[in-house]
């Protein structure tokens, strides 16, 4: 009995040692390149990048992934992640997805709202489905979803219109045939509306 005792705590010990040095890589990682534009934490202070705290891990591994390979379009990222291996990308998605995610009041509580609405319980007369039906009722999306509650308002915005023109499309085909359906006002309410989520 003591030396399972023994062993259990001996995994635990090198569970603990390997995530720490993923720690270390990830950090050393975002020190090189990625705090430019996304922080040292993930929380970018430009609407322009995305706020990576708190977004899921496998999400993020899996972007860094499609904007290595191309199938995400990026001329900004392609050269941030030609040299990334994958056990890098996954340290990283771990890491970011540790950090606490970002929060701050909309700037149009009216348009909020109405993105509160849609969001919850999408548009009937448009067929514009309820965007938690697939993010979840807090935003906070699953292992192969991303989490939108406390993103950027004009980078959400941004995506949904990307999405719109097919500009995007290495993630779930049925944003496509969601956001079609979208007006511009609601794609920005919606994005309102997560942002201070």
């Amino acid at each position: 009995m003591k030396s399972v005792t023994v062993a259990a705590a001996l995994m635990l010990l090198a569970g603990l040692s390997h995530a720490q040095a993923d720690e270390a890589r990830a950090k050393k990682i975002i020190g090189g390149s990625c705090f430019l534009c996304h922080g040292a934490e993930g929380e970018s202070a430009s609407e322009v990048f995305p706020r990576l705290a708190g977004q899921n891990a496998d999400y993020i591994a899996k972007q860094l992934e499609n904007f290595k390979t191309g199938k995400r379009k990026s001329s900004a990222m392609a050269p941030m992640v030609a040299d990334l291996k994958p056990d890098e990308m996954v340290a990283l998605g771990q890491f970011f997805a540790s950090r606490p995610p970002h929060k701050e009041a909309p700037k149009d509580t009216q348009l909020a709202a109405v993105g509160q609405y849609i969001y919850s319980q999408g548009n009937k007369f448009s067929g514009v489905p309820a965007c938690a039906s697939c993010h979840g009722p807090d935003g906070a999306g699953s292992n192969a979803l991303p989490r939108l509650a406390g993103q950027h308002a004009a980078y959400l915005d941004s995506q949904l219109k990307q999405f719109n023109k097919r500009e995007r499309n290495n993630d779930n085909a049925v944003m496509h045939t969601v956001v079609e359906k979208m007006t511009a006002l609601e794609m920005a309410a919606v994005s309102e509306y997560l942002s201070g989520k």
